[in-house]
């Protein structure tokens, strides 16, 4: 019998050679036929390859068994985008790894790894069921400890008791914890739950107490405090969501007469990021404001809510005559509560309009011109339309398209204009797709319309970023103004300079506005010294170009 065959490495294959061993052992005991057979199979090259590649794998299973090294990879990409986009204006490098980041291939390769490395892949098997004496009543024993956390007194809704509310139940009259304030002791703790019934407090009974009995003993405690509870009948989720919205209002708890607990309220600004944690709470929202992980949930008021504060207060002052009601002041569909906002990372050579608004003789137009012609190939303006006729010196397309009135009103009614109006008998306008052409030659679009066109402007086709050019105070605008001796817009001779009354109306014009449509606004220019607002404008559109910035969730989707 021919020995069997070699080893990669040059050595006889163990466990093949010992089993040829074990046949010419048994040759005078075995059929002729078979040990044939097996002879031949065992000094086959397929089959003591089969053995070697087995014998690699398992020693790698054994020895260096693979495993994930992290299951967030997605995460860390995020981050690293976050880190690069300041720099990709700076270095070609950055910029490259910066796109390449962001393509939907891999990033797909990332999220699969993660569901594998976190095995999301895993059947979710049910809890094990416990079995309960129905005649007894389970309880828990919690412990906290009492921190700063707000306590307040006041009606029978809610009053917070380290991070927790509690309120008297309606039907049962009992006292219950209504509310988990994310990030609070109670929420850290994990054991507390909406709907737990509060028996004891501190070993002091609470059958029979308000909300403000249980408060008064909190307040008199030392140290650790200890609930005892009997658990809701099902436990609501109190993961913290992902909801990120833009504020499109200003609020101050301490001035508002309904929250259930001033001391629990989130103060923020008009143009404030709000990670919204939850929204439970039909009238309540719990949120933090972006980048503060570590703060503990306010309460703030739901879009809900705040639009029917909205509308009561425009009730009250129409009812007034406070305000007026027609379109071009007040646009009755238009509730600026919250907007839902993501992420809107640059794209290679796709650039978001920049779209300049502001009130009449700001210098919006002035800032357009000089950023255009800092790079004229990469800025651009489109070419308005008109129905005026030529005047002498100027050429076709360069200062105006030339159309027909006719064809232009048919235009109009086709919506194919953002914006258009009519001066001294003569319509003038600026088509969508003068916009869209210019954005899909790989150029910025830099537009100054009337601030009402944001309403054809503002869509996910275009992704704009608006830019509201404000005046100064009346001091500094005449100052400045004088000083640079700019001459009146509102002349169409251009022979003379601005007067008082059109510096107030300006000032009158940009505040109307701001309420109407400065919520829309990614950012603001005080354009007061025209050198430094220029230099604003340059950093703000690099800035467009460069970073991932804020913008509406349907953009980003």
């Amino acid at each position: 019998m021919t020995a069997a065959l070699m080893a990669s490495d040059g050595s006889y294959d163990p466990v093949i050679s010992k089993l040829i061993t074990s046949l010419k052992e048994t040759e005078n005991l075995s059929d002729e036929q078979d040990l044939g057979f097996l002879q031949n199979l065992l000094q086959s090259k397929e089959l003591n390859a089969l053995v070697n590649v087995h014998s690699k794998v398992a020693k790698i299973n054994k020895d260096d068994r693979i495993a994930p090294l992290l299951s967030s990879s997605m995460q860390v990409l995020m981050e690293v985008l976050e880190l690069l986009a300041p720099r990709c204006h700076i270095s070609p490098q950055c910029k490259e790894i910066f796109h390449l980041l962001q393509t939907p291939h891999l990033q797909s390769l990332l999220l699969a790894h993660d569901a594998i490395a976190q095995k999301d892949f895993y059947p979710h098997l049910p809890d094990i069921p416990v079995e309960v004496d129905e005649d007894e009543e389970t309880i828990k024993i919690v412990q906290l400890v009492k921190s700063n956390e707000p306590l307040c007194a006041g009606a029978q809704s809610a009053e917070p008791i380290v991070g927790a509310t509690i309120k008297t139940d309606e039907e049962t009259g009992k006292i219950i914890i209504a509310r988990i304030m994310h990030g609070g002791a109670a929420d850290r703790s994990g054991l507390i739950h909406v709907g737990d019934e509060v028996i004891e407090v501190n070993n002091i009974n609470v059958e029979g107490k308000t909300p403000s009995d249980v408060l008064s003993i909190l307040q008199n405690s030392e140290g650790t405090i200890t609930f005892k509870l009997v658990p809701s009948d099902g436990k609501l989720d109190q993961r913290e969501s992902k909801v990120r919205v833009r504020a499109y209002f200003n609020y101050e708890p301490e001035g508002d007469p309904y929250i259930p607990c001033k001391e629990a309220g989130l103060e923020f600004q008009r143009g404030d990021i709000l990670h919204i944690v939850s929204q439970d709470d039909s009238y309540w929202w719990q949120a933090r404001k972006e980048g503060e992980k570590t703060t503990r949930a306010g309460l703030i008021p739901s879009r809900a809510l705040q639009e029917r504060r909205i509308l009561h207060e425009r009730t009250q002052k129409e009812s007034n005559g406070e305000v007026k009601t027609d379109n071009d002041d007040f646009d009755r569909e238009m509730i600026a509560t919250y907007e839902e906002v993501a992420k809107l990372y640059p794209r290679p050579g796709v650039f978001r309009p920049i779209v300049l608004i502001g009130a009449p003789g700001v210098g919006r137009n002035e800032l357009k011109r000089r950023l255009v012609a800092r790079d004229p190939e990469k800025y651009k303006s489109p070419v308005p339309y008109t129905t005026r006729p030529m005047r002498p010196g100027e050429v076709a397309g360069r200062e105006y398209l030339f159309v027909t009135r006719e064809k232009m009103e048919a235009d109009i009614d086709a919506g194919k204009f953002i914006e258009h109006g009519e001066y001294k008998g003569h319509f003038y306008g600026t088509a969508a797709d003068s916009v869209k052409t210019i954005v899909n030659a790989g150029c910025v679009c830099v537009l100054a319309p009337h601030y009402q066109a944001l309403k054809s402007l503002r869509t996910a086709q275009l992704k704009p970023y608006i830019i509201h050019i404000r005046p100064p105070s009346f001091e500094e605008l005449k100052k400045t103004r004088t000083k640079a001796r700019a001459r009146s817009t509102f002349d169409e001779t251009n022979s003379r300079g601005f007067t008082d009354e059109e510096f107030n109306d300006m000032i009158k014009s940009d505040e109307r506005i701001n309420f109407l449509y400065g919520h829309f606004c990614d950012d603001e220019i005080e354009n007061g010294d025209l050198t430094e607002a220029f230099e604003k404008l340059v950093t703000l559109a690099n800035k467009c170009e460069s970073e991932p910035l804020w913008a509406p969730a349907a953009w980003v989707q």
